[in-house]
């Protein structure tokens, strides 16, 4: 089914009255724009109280222990995708309406590549990891409340910003890989998990997590299942022809760097750090080159200075300049990591979407941009959304769900931008001329 989405007045212009997706200065969000995990609140100043950080990871605890797992159906690529219980892919024709969840029936169209592969945070984690022993979990409501099928452990009332590019695609919503993993996974995988890192470090104050080298290794053998199933020749055309899309970072800031209990803070300054960072994730993206893949899509970080979680530490409601200006130099050194690639890579396509350019005119164009949906406190930020909590009625007027992550109507805004936008948001070229490249 399909729902109107509710745009405040500075979005009615965005859609109604323009072919474009957002108005002029409109970019889409990152993968990670304020990509961060459940409810610890992020330190911008250099020291917090560890016993404040103690006393919310209880909290939190308490939280894991309250959440219910659910499950959803790996499917099978093979020529069109029919819209079932799962969900399945418009054409992203009409801006001014907005799917509340899975199963939104829409016609059935041709898929443009065999299979998307998921490597990422909580922004796109869709369920790896409840059957963690994590804090890091979003499988209760009222997450899910706008998803078909209810709370799924994805981070957000509905749809996150993969689930709309993978029915822009043409595929199924994609299978997390605790699900996948004795199912079909032909149409790609999920792997990412909420509190996930570049650096295997990041985000232990949630316990249970899988970082990004994990799910590459997640991947390998998916790979062997695919080699097993379809054997080796068939099973290395399909991913090459594939999409990979990679959203990680923003948790080595806000659940490692910016954390008190991490010593990262006092060994590296900004640009050390985005270092660091950088050439871990060209390691890591090399691997996955050299399995295989060759449609690269790579999310920058968004303006995570400006979640809820920020804000509600500033008296004033501020965004924190500090903590925009900090991750500046990773999406620098990204952006050139990626011109390397596609130069030096034989066959390799590698395309950036500017999560911080799109985030920027998201919140720049709606009026409530400054609380999360679901939330306690300040800004609905200092506390992020508790189990069976009533969020706002609004929910399609939001910018942000809880403390930390976009509402579906942004998610699913980004999503249709980095499909088909222009180089202003997502370059070289974007989703679809990646995916219609042979």
């Amino acid at each position: 089914y399909k729902q109107t989405f509710p745009y405040p007045s500075p979005f009615i212009s965005l859609h109604k009255q323009q072919s474009r997706l957002f108005p002029p200065p409109f970019p889409p969000l990152s993968h990670q724009p304020f990509l961060l995990p459940l409810s610890l609140q992020p330190c911008v100043s250099p020291i917090m109280a560890l016993t404040k950080l103690t006393t919310k990871l209880l909290f939190v605890a308490i939280l894991g222990l309250l959440a219910f797992t659910q499950v959803g159906h790996a499917q099978f690529f093979n020529g069109t995708v029919g819209g079932d219980g799962d969900g399945e892919g418009g054409d992203g024709g009409d801006y001014g309406e907005v799917a509340a969840g899975g199963g939104r029936g829409a016609p059935t169209k041709e898929a443009l590549v065999p299979a998307m592969f998921i490597f990422g945070d909580s922004l796109i984690d869709n369920g790896n990891n409840n059957n963690l022993a994590s804090l890091a979990k979003a499988n209760y409501l009222p997450y899910g409340i706008d998803f078909n099928g209810g709370p799924t452990g994805r981070f957000s009332n509905g749809y996150t910003m993969v689930d709309e590019i993978a029915e822009q695609l043409g595929l199924p919503l994609i299978p997390p890989y605790t699900e996948a993993t004795n199912g079909d996974v032909t149409r790609g995988v999920n792997y990412a998990s909420a509190a996930a890192g570049i650096l295997d470090d990041t985000g232990r104050n949630f316990v249970g997590r899988i970082p990004f080298d994990q799910q590459i290794g997640n991947f390998r053998n998916t790979l062997d299942q695919l080699t097993g199933k379809l054997g080796a020749v068939e099973t290395a055309q399909g991913i090459g022809r594939s999409i990979f899309f990679v959203g990680m970072g923003s948790n080595d800031y806000l659940n490692n760097y910016l954390m008190p209990n991490y010593p990262t803070r006092g060994q590296y300054n900004g640009q050390q750090y985005a270092d660091l960072l950088v050439h871990q994730y060209t390691r890591q993206l090399n691997t996955l080159y050299n399995l295989g893949a060759r449609k690269f899509v790579i999310a920058g970080l968004g303006v995570m200075g400006c979640i809820p979680s920020i804000l509600a530490q500033s008296p004033a409601g501020l965004c924190s300049e500090e903590v925009n200006k900090l991750v500046t130099p990773f999406n620098q050194n990204v952006k050139a990591m990626i011109n390397n690639f596609n130069a030096n890579l034989p066959g390799a396509r590698f395309t950036y979407i500017d999560i911080a350019k799109m985030f920027r005119e998201v919140l720049t164009n709606s009026e409530r941009y400054d609380r999360g949906c679901c939330g306690i406190g300040r800004n609905a930020g200092q506390i992020t959304c508790l189990p069976f909590q009533t969020p706002c009625n609004e929910r399609g007027q939001y910018v942000f769900w809880d403390a930390f992550h976009p509402t579906e109507a942004v998610n699913v805004l980004m999503g249709r931008k980095a499909f088909n936008g222009d180089t202003t948001y997502v370059y070289p070229i974007n989703i679809e001329q990646l995916a219609r490249i042979g």
